[in-house]
């Protein structure tokens, strides 16, 4: 590595880290300003703020990586172009694109950083993140699909459960069916279904089976009845953030299992498993628009190379925010929404850069 690589490589990676420095704090300060006086109407302990500021930083901080890594980029950039080092360095005989080799080794870095933190590090922050919020901050039945909730349990098991408590952990109007190739095997009914959490058992409240036989069907009723089922009503029911705070290996096994399910929300979690990988992605395509903008002296100083940054990074995040909401509400595969931003400005990055070279 040569001299002028690691001097701008170490500008990228110091610039970027005093960015981050900088604006985690003000992010605290602006929560802690919002959430003050319902952290003390609830008695929050203070071990549990204190926890729950770490794992903010490390949410925050994943939320807003394009910008901090977009903004820093131009910013020391800038002051290259400002001092006529970039002149100097390409008048000397380095290419452009040679010129741009600290960048990627730099965005390489810090993707691969990304990468591990989106697969393991920020999953763990965000359950405390969000935890945090609706327990002490919001109503606790706003985090369930607490309603008409039917799942596929199997291949040939359904379930059904029109409402769901959390709190007492128990279902009402359960109904379970079992097939058999096309046909119906038994059906089990119940106008409440309640989770004994010490024995892992369930307690079924007017209970009814009805078994489908070839000359008749036989009927079976209790008014209370015990009994064992190979599902569990928390799985049944997952939090609405859920897919935030599992690990790749465990959110693919979730995908997975929920699919098998036939689960509505299945889009939801598709976006959080492919922004995994499109958001180290987009530190290369950042970068090389950010050196593209930023490289040449302007009249402006570095005020102007700021302010176009500024307008690329947040149209960049309210296309990824947009095409995310897309689609988890509507039919666009999950695939195209998240991957559109990047493709976007993929080929902005690309143009952006045969004229940085010129």
């Amino acid at each position: 590595m040569k001299i002028i690589d690691k001097y701008i490589l170490k500008r990228y990676l110091v610039t970027f880290t005093v960015m981050l420095l900088l604006f985690i704090p003000i992010g605290i300060v602006i929560d802690v300003a919002e959430k003050i006086n319902k952290i003390l109407e609830s008695k929050v302990p203070f071990s549990a703020v204190a926890i729950y500021y770490l794992d903010f930083t490390i949410y925050f901080a994943n939320l807003l990586f394009p910008i901090f890594l977009f903004l820093s980029v131009i910013w020391f950039t800038s002051k290259l172009a400002n001092n006529t080092e970039i002149i100097a360095i390409l008048s000397s005989g380095i290419s452009f694109t040679r010129f741009l080799r600290p960048y990627i080794m730099g965005a390489t870095i810090v993707s691969i950083f990304a990468l591990i933190m989106g697969f393991f590090l920020v999953p763990k922050a965000s359950k405390g993140f969000n935890d945090f919020r609706y327990t002490y901050l919001k109503n606790n039945r706003e985090i369930r699909q607490n309603s008409n909730v039917f799942r596929q349990i199997s291949d040939d098991e359904f379930l059904y459960v029109s409402n769901f408590n959390s709190v007492s952990k128990t279902a009402f109007n359960f109904t379970l069916e079992k097939f058999k190739g096309e046909k119906l095997d038994y059906k089990i009914t119940a106008n409440r279904l309640k989770w004994n959490e010490k024995d892992s058992t369930y307690t079924m409240f007017n209970y009814q089976k009805r078994k489908v036989g070839p000359l008749g069907d036989i009927l079976e009723k209790a008014e209370k009845k015990d009994t064992v089922f190979r599902f569990d009503l928390e799985d049944l029911t997952p939090v609405i953030y859920i897919a935030e705070t599992l690990t790749l290996p465990d959110l693919v096994r979730f995908i997975d299992k929920e699919k098998a399910r036939g689960n509505a929300n299945i889009n939801t979690y598709l976006v959080v498993l492919y922004r995994k990988y499109s958001l180290p992605v987009a530190a290369f395509i950042l970068t090389i628009i950010a050196v593209s903008v930023s490289s040449m002296k302007r009249r402006g100083g570095m005020g102007v190379n700021l302010a176009i940054g500024i307008v690329i990074a947040f149209i960049y995040i309210f296309f990824d925010k947009i095409f995310g909401t897309m689609a988890e509400k509507s039919s666009i595969p999950p695939l195209v929404a998240v991957w559109f931003p990047n493709i976007v400005f993929g080929i902005l990055a690309i143009y952006l850069l045969k004229n940085a070279k010129r």
